[in-house]
């Protein structure tokens, strides 16, 4: 038997603010679907890695970052149209949703300010800035990271990951985004599990299977029209299969992607799917640390990274 696991990208403003024009209704978004998220996961019972950008545990700075190594207008944004807007560049109220929640979360870490790892302008100096940021303000709440999501999947710089004590990150896709990818698994027999692996660097690579908000707009319309919502129904493929064989199901969204109750309906489905499974099953739903102690056998508190040793 497999299992099950649910990882989220949770960065409000910060996942678009490099952008020249964001898409206005998943910036404003972000707090609807994070909130709403939280009580469904409580609903069902149902345990989740959110990987927040760090950002967003501060309460306030001074939107210049002069210590960080970060290129020039970085962060602009923060300081010109977005100066008035500290709800989608703070997000402390949120973070102590994700740690208070009666559903036994793991907090990740999906950098400081959004940087993305794969460029080439992104210097290793940078890199690390950013998960060393990151790592200071988890000590600062009394929380350690263990797992690490790439902004937009652009995987780079894992030897700063295990530098620092990272254990595990959420690795490509084999499965394509949106209409194509949908296309493959529903016509084909290919599953949607996954096999995570110990990389080079020591690293627990989870690679993710389905991103759930992949297929939208008028073809998703269509789709629920004359079918069913495609995504679920994948998503309950997946579910399936997890149960009766092994290696992880490991579904992906942001909390923006939920912009209004035919979001909601459709992880409220997956997430009543996901937990009649289990209970008639015994499939298991883990976080991304979960499955890097699983194949390292290695308990967290026994291995602090060395950024946490220092302070």
């Amino acid at each position: 038997m497999g299992s099950v696991v649910i990882s989220l990208d949770a960065e409000l403003g910060w996942g678009f603010h490099d952008l020249e024009s964001p898409p206005e209704e998943r910036v404003e978004s972000g707090r609807r679907g994070w909130e709403t998220l939280l009580c469904l996961f409580e609903e069902f019972d149902v345990r989740a890695t959110w990987a927040v950008v760090g950002h967003l545990m501060l309460e306030e700075c001074d939107g210049r970052h002069a210590d960080h190594p970060a290129p020039e207008g970085w962060f602009e944004r923060e300081r010109t149209t977005w100066a008035d807007r500290p709800d989608l560049r703070f997000g402390p109220d949120l973070v102590r949703g994700i740690v208070d929640s009666d559903v036994d979360h793991e907090l990740a870490s999906h950098s400081f300010s959004h940087v993305l790892f794969g460029q080439s302008e992104t210097t290793p100096e940078l890199a690390r800035a950013e998960l060393e940021r990151c790592f200071a303000l988890a000590a600062d709440w009394d929380l350690r990271l263990e797992s690490f999501v790439f902004p937009r999947n652009d995987v780079g710089h894992l030897s700063a990951l295990a530098d620092l004590g990272f254990r595990a990150y959420r690795g490509r896709s084999p499965t394509p985004d949106g209409f194509r990818g949908v296309l493959e698994t529903t016509f084909t027999s290919r599953s949607l599990l996954v096999e995570p692996v110990v990389d080079e660097h020591g690293l627990v690579n989870v690679p993710a299977s389905l991103f759930l908000f992949g297929f939208e707009g008028p073809a998703r319309s269509v789709a629920e029209s004359v079918w069913d919502d495609p995504m679920v129904a994948l998503a309950r493929r997946g579910i399936d299969r997890a149960a009766r064989e092994d290696g992880v199901f490991h579904v992906w969204l942001h909390p923006n992607n939920l912009r209004n109750e035919r979001d909601d309906d459709r992880m409220r489905a997956i997430l009543r799917y996901l937990d009649r499974q289990r209970a008639e099953t015994g499939l298991t739903v883990e976080t991304m640390a979960d499955v890097a102690g699983r194949l390292t056998s290695t308990p967290a508190a026994l291995d602090e990274s060395p950024l946490i040793r220092q302070r």
